[in-house]
């Protein structure tokens, strides 16, 4: 149950403020996944060490300062990028714009912070490194779930988040369709059923239809089959590309969506009807995977009708 207005005291540590947000019904509102990651990411901000080996999580909101922020986002620069630290930043800015609203807190330090900005990510799988994956993936048991939750992320254009916790009740193999609440921003996609994805999910579910997730670990723990956390599949990922003989330093599975949708612009596809499959609602959420490439202009030249 949510606390009580002006629970949260300015002699309270950071880490107190972590569990007050953690209780407000903002929190709650949240998806389970977004929950979860927030709780996560919250708890390796609070076990981060600033100056003289203090704990940022053990300093009180009233002796928080912008050099313990700074000293904070330093490091998570230097051991997780760019991109994990400003993710940080962000979780930790939240629980501190609760503590304004709540009065424990006069400004909010991670405010005044430059943050890097990292470089947007390209790369992109071929098809043949598609096939190559699942071959490999749907070849050991092991292996079998990390395979679909890769199929299904590439062929609907889906974030592989989704895929991972994806279940039963949202896909009539019948009328070969699913319909999908996306975790992210609660978009709601219907995407069909199509090619070899058909047949592996019949499969999948003669194996595992007994249970509510639709690719979860192919073992059970502690009596119990779950699915599997995004720790676990990038590790997961990494051993199936290279098995596989891929680039291992080069694609993720996180590049999957990227590269589905960046197919579908390059065959021409219309925005409107791309972002019925992304779930994007700004059609400036799409220009990012407008990128410039050899079939998209080939595609776009074929269509003048007066080439010399």
């Amino acid at each position: 149950m949510p606390r009580k207005i002006g629970e949260l005291k300015d002699s309270n540590t950071l880490q107190a403020a972590c569990k007050f947000y953690m209780n407000t019904p903002k929190f709650a509102n949240l998806a389970g996944n977004t929950q979860r990651d927030y709780d996560k990411n919250l708890s390796a901000v609070c076990a981060t060490v600033v100056q003289r080996g203090k704990l940022l999580g053990n300093v009180r909101l009233k002796d928080l300062r912008f050099a313990n922020v700074t000293v904070a986002y330093d490091t998570w620069l230097a051991d997780r990028g760019v991109r994990t630290a400003n993710y940080y930043a962000t979780c930790l800015s939240i629980v501190l714009n609760t503590a304004i609203r709540h009065e424990a807190l006069m400004l909010n330090p991670v405010s005044l912070i430059q943050r890097s900005k990292s470089a947007p990510r390209k790369v992109r799988w071929t098809n043949d490194q598609v096939r190559a994956f699942l071959d490999t993936a749907y070849s050991q048991w092991q292996w079998r779930s990390i395979g679909l939750i890769v199929h299904m992320a590439f062929q609907w254009a889906q974030r592989v988040g989704d895929m991972r916790t994806l279940v039963w009740d949202t896909i009539d193999l019948d009328n070969g369709r699913l319909d999908l609440e996306q975790s992210k921003r609660r978009a709601e996609v219907h995407l069909p059923i199509q090619g070899g994805l058909v047949d592996m999910l019949k499969e999948q579910k003669k194996d595992f239809g007994f249970q509510p997730y639709v690719a979860p670990r192919v073992s059970p723990r502690a009596g119990m089959y779950s699915c599997y956390d995004m720790d676990e599949i990038n590790s997961l990922v990494k051993d199936v590309v290279r098995e596989a003989g891929l680039p291992l330093d080069s694609i993720t599975a996180m590049d999957l969506r990227r590269t589905a949708i960046t197919q579908m612009v390059e065959e021409g596809a219309d925005i409107a009807n791309i972002m019925q499959v992304s779930g994007h609602t700004n059609p400036q959420s799409v220009k990012p995977y407008l990128v410039n490439t050899f079939s998209g202009a080939s595609n776009a030249l074929s269509k003048r009708k007066d080439l010399i």
